[in-house]
């Protein structure tokens, strides 16, 4: 005959099994830093037709190898979309580094990835910014604003990917 602790011990067991399998188990240890993470921050809030606002893309390597490669896209907003009246367009870009700001590789929606100039160091951060030029027959009184994608490679061949990161929204405005 069994003895009732051992009975005890293999019903907690199985229970401990069961919650693990299904995933409500509580966490080890806190969660971990995303091992790249995206940033946007934009020098104006508002600007008027014919302004430009300078919106600034930030990618920071949070793990413990290289960033070998970035591929990351950029679309405006289901809201902006919506307002055919505003007009607008990517002007320029340049890429901060560590060794001073370059022109980027170039601008638009797909594979903006390319500006960051990868390699990026384990610790560092890499900031693209884009001109967005606000057309002067462009309406007033809308918003302006953008999500991307990003996807990054390291040298120890791990990926990480991330996203929807949503700009701050540039709101245009008549003067």
């Amino acid at each position: 005959m069994r003895s009732q602790p051992m009975r005890r011990l293999g019903l907690t067991a199985v229970l401990a099994l069961l919650l693990t399998l299904f995933g409500l188990a509580p966490a080890a240890s806190a969660a971990e830093p995303a091992s790249a993470q995206l940033t946007f921050t934009t020098d104006a809030a508002t600007t008027t037709p014919g302004g430009t606002v300078n919106l600034s893309m930030t990618l920071t390597n949070n793990k413990t190898y290289d960033v070998w490669f970035v591929y990351q896209t950029i679309d405006p907003t289901w809201l902006t979309t919506q307002r055919p009246d505003l007009k607008y367009s990517f002007a320029g870009c340049s890429l901060a580094g560590p060794g001073g700001s370059t022109p980027c590789s170039g601008t638009g929606p797909a594979n903006l990835g390319a500006n960051y100039g990868a390699t990026i160091p384990p610790g560092q951060s890499r900031t693209v910014t884009l001109t967005l030029q606000v057309a002067p027959d462009s309406g007033c009184n809308g918003n302006i604003g953008f999500y991307s994608y990003f996807y990054a490679e390291f040298s120890d061949t791990s990926s990480a990917t991330g996203g929807p990161v949503y700009t701050p929204e540039t709101r245009v405005l008549c003067s």
